[in-house]
């Protein structure tokens, strides 16, 4: 059985770092510790396996925000370079619509962020928000379903070609990092998909009954 109380040697052995640092985190009051009558210190495992873990999630919301940006800056990149204006669905829209599109990858990422480094809740509200905007958009800009799909999974597939290019630039390289991003993008936009269409088709059977 692991012991319960660990010296300052021991926690630096377990965290990997310098005896120095474990005392001056300690002694500063970031990580919880203990004194023995004699006056050296004690650290409970349970407290120190926890304070790690607390560390560990900051530090991935912050890497996770890092990347975002970096995808945000490959979104403008892609739309500056025209592949947006190569796209059948987006050939059909007069200007107006196609400046609302175009704002539309950059919400898609804030509202990414919104999700990723805030509360669950917030972020799959948020996603079912953006479902209702792009519905609304293309039923505004006369889209079928199909082409409202189509809007919707170009951003998304920008997303995800974002976090592939974000990746291979990034000082980030935490498969854990990655692994949880990935799947929690996934979750967000299948989440706005389906509000997507959910959201038009109601639009389209209050049309025809109206």
């Amino acid at each position: 059985m692991a012991k319960e109380w660990l010296t300052l040697g021991e926690v630096a052995q377990l965290l990997g770092v310098h005896p120095s640092t474990v005392r001056n985190w300690a002694d500063s009051g970031k990580m919880p510790v203990h004194r023995t009558q004699g006056g050296h210190r004690r650290f409970r495992r349970s407290e120190v396996e926890l304070w790690l873990q607390s560390q560990r999630a900051n530090g991935d919301a912050a890497q996770a925000e890092q990347v975002l940006q970096e995808a945000l800056k490959y979104i403008r990149w892609q739309i500056a370079e025209g592949e947006l204006s190569r796209q059948g669905w987006f050939q059909k829209l007069n200007g107006e619509a196609r400046e609302a599109y175009r704002k539309s990858g950059q919400a898609l990422m804030q509202g990414l962020l919104v999700y990723l480094i805030g509360n669950e809740q917030a972020g799959m509200a948020e996603a079912r928000s953006l479902g209702y905007e792009y519905a609304m958009r293309a039923r505004q800009f006369d889209l079928t379903v199909e082409e409202a799909v189509d809007a919707f999974t170009f951003f998304r597939n920008g997303v995800f070609e974002a976090l592939l290019k974000a990746f291979e630039a990034s000082t980030v390289h935490s498969s854990t990092v990655w692994s949880t991003l990935t799947r929690r993008v996934m979750r967000f936009t299948d989440e706005v998909l389906r509000s997507l269409v959910s959201i038009y088709m109601k639009l389209c059977l209050k049309e025809s009954a109206g």
